[in-house]
């Protein structure tokens, strides 16, 4: 038995694989089920009824009267555990549709009472019953995870987590109220340092995943939108950098040297784009609240690094290949700077803002 443990299945408009869910988790010896309707119409309705009338002491349903979306979902059985389960010990998360079974759910719990940690369930993209979009969807979202936001999860798209009692509320807190909800949990706990795990999962696709109701434009949309603010300030100061250098470039007398000319104006316009990148980082990015004198001086020194070897490569291969062209000069530099924005982004997540 699974005491002061609760699984949560959120659904939307679910068929007869809900009932089999709730009874797989009620047989493995989890007695505390949670079940969210979040807005299904009336004729899916009979599915949590049959439900809460087959296992009356073992399922609490809880109603959304129109649909709010899956994170919503989450979060109102998050704060109904907060309320009413003052004893718990966590939470799993488990989707309705039958792609996550009762022992994995259980794995899950056992790690995260084990670990005292945040729990992930991942599954094995390589099988072949894995369906492409899914397949791309991970592979694509785990190395921009990987590689952006410094965060190493194999499986970005899986539903089944264990979440501690600790936890709930700050997972109350995290932003998003439909599918971009699970990905701002695997940002928020990175961006925090918050201490996680993974779990490898059986990986279970029913009907080609027909039932998912995951919308691969509307909700990829809202996914890298939550992703892409980690690298809009760096775009922003990048297209500061840009205009600046080549607005001060224009000011300075064609007599001066061509290195010359172009070391007084890259060095004028990363001076005013460091400035607006650093307060947007700190303020808006990384949520920085620690010593801003040692992250300001260490961002002076990552800038000057950064200076250093944006203006030695422009140099370099203006010499190379004899560009003369102001224009051409600046598309050197935005060339340049694209590649070294990658290595500044991590180092000042890692090191400058580093919590």
């Amino acid at each position: 038995m699974y005491d002061n443990v609760q699984v949560i299945i959120p659904s939307l408009n679910p068929d007869e694989k809900l009932m089999n869910t709730a009874r797989g988790m009620i047989e493995k010896g989890f007695s505390d089920v949670i079940l969210v309707d979040d807005g299904s119409d009336e004729g899916h309705k009979k599915e949590f009824a049959a439900i809460k009338e087959a296992f009356p002491d073992n399922v609490t349903l809880l109603v959304h009267e129109v649909n709010k979306g899956k994170g919503r979902a989450m979060k109102t059985a998050f704060e109904y555990v907060l309320k009413e389960r003052k004893d718990s010990l966590g939470v799993v998360t488990v989707d309705g549709d039958g792609q996550h079974t009762p022992d994995d759910a259980a794995r899950c719990i056992n790690a995260m009472i084990e670990k005292k940690a945040f729990i992930i369930g991942c599954r094995d993209f390589s099988l072949p019953q894995v369906p492409a979009r899914s397949r791309m969807g991970n592979i694509i979202t785990r190395n921009v995870f990987r590689y952006v936001c410094g965060i190493r999860v194999s499986d970005t798209q899986t539903g089944l987590r264990a979440v501690p009692a600790s936890l709930l509320q700050y997972m109350t807190e995290v932003e998003g109220d439909r599918y971009e909800y699970e990905t701002n949990q695997l940002l928020k706990i990175g961006s925090d340092s918050v201490a996680y795990a993974e779990v490898p999962i059986e990986t279970v696709y029913i009907d080609d995943n027909q039932t998912s109701h995951f919308h691969p434009l509307r909700d990829s949309a809202r996914i890298y939108g939550v992703i892409l603010k980690f690298a809009a300030s760096s775009l922003i100061s990048c297209i500061i950098d840009l205009v600046a250098f080549r607005v001060i470039l224009a000011f300075i007398p064609t007599l001066i040297a061509e290195a010359t000319r172009s070391t007084i104006a890259g060095t004028a316009a990363r001076i005013i784009s460091a400035a607006c990148n650093f307060l947007i980082n700190k303020k808006a990015v990384f949520s920085h609240k620690g010593d801003a004198a040692g992250s300001a001086l260490r961002y002076v020194v990552l800038a000057l690094c950064q200076l250093g070897a944006s203006l030695g490569l422009v140099a370099l291969f203006t010499f190379v290949f004899g560009i003369d062209s102001d224009w051409l000069k600046t598309l050197v530099k935005a060339v340049v700077d694209t590649c070294l924005f990658f290595v500044s982004f991590k180092i000042q997540r890692n090191w400058v803002f580093k919590k």
